[in-house]
């Protein structure tokens, strides 16, 4: 089973995500509100449940911590310059625009094709068609009024020595920048490289870079030592038995290290 839409590996994985997000927001108790990815996903002639199976509130959950970190920055930011690393098909710029903030969206040209038939690129929320590993897009922001990069499912796909190479990349480049993105642990890494079967349609991209939640910090500092301030939390889904769990992991040490968790980092000035 294949996307009419041109899509495979992980480029496809960005109607996943959609599917999970959507049906989340669809929810009369969701835990994000998003119309613009409601509208994309009824848009879309996909057998999402098909390819996908039934969703999750994962991803829904994921964008809503990464919306209030976001709007966390922006009030101390105004007319900053908002970088989304892979970007896809999410939506937060449509959830987040305050009027003057400025955003770079950047994926690969057949992911940034795709955004443009939903979401049209516009004065303030520019697309680039290059991948995130390509250091040219650094060349393209503006950091006069601060930087926040944005990583939503991206870093996984990518191996260990590929993602120091971005991390201390963006910490070089600018002087005031925050850098936010989610990880999985080694655990979840190992299923995926063994074939991780989300349908007897659907076969995840292998996701080769995960890490646990406690060596997070310790591992940013020593790529580059100006990633101070960083902080990581656990997540999971919207709800049901793990949702309801994940208090219980956050008060072992050794059960913090088993659920999918997100970083935010910020730079020393």
């Amino acid at each position: 089973m294949d996307s009419d839409l041109g899509l495979q590996g992980i480029p496809l994985t960005m109607l996943w995500t959609l599917h999970n997000r959507a049906s989340e927001a669809k929810r009369a108790d969701g835990v994000l509100s998003d119309p613009e990815c409601v509208r994309i996903y009824d848009s879309i002639d996909f057998d999402y449940l098909g390819m996908f199976g039934a969703p999750d509130g994962t991803h829904a959950v994921r964008s809503a911590r990464f919306d209030s970190a976001l709007r966390q920055w922006r009030a101390g930011h105004p007319g900053g310059v908002v970088v989304e690393l892979g970007a896809g098909l999410e939506t937060q710029f449509q959830r987040c625009d305050d009027g003057a903030v400025r955003w770079l969206c950047i994926d690969v040209p057949e992911a940034i094709d795709l955004r443009e038939r939903f979401l049209p690129s516009s004065q303030r929320c520019r697309y680039l068609p290059m991948s995130a590993l390509d250091p040219a897009w650094l060349d393209e922001v503006d950091s006069a009024e601060g930087v926040f990069v944005s990583a939503q499912g991206l870093f996984m796909y990518f191996d260990a020595d590929e993602v120091r190479e971005i991390c201390t990349a963006i910490f070089d480049r600018f002087a005031d920048v925050e850098l936010m993105f989610d990880t999985i642990p080694p655990w979840f890494s190992r299923k995926t490289l063994r074939g991780f079967h989300r349908t007897r349609n659907y076969t995840a991209p292998p996701m080769p870079w995960g890490i646990k939640r406690s060596q997070v910090p310790t591992t940013l500092r020593a790529w580059n030592p100006r990633a101070m301030a960083v902080s990581v939390r656990s997540y999971g889904p919207s709800r049901g038995p793990l949702a309801a769990s994940l208090p219980v992991f956050e008060r072992f040490p050794l059960l913090r290290d088993l659920p999918p968790a997100i970083a935010r980092a910020r730079s020393t000035l």
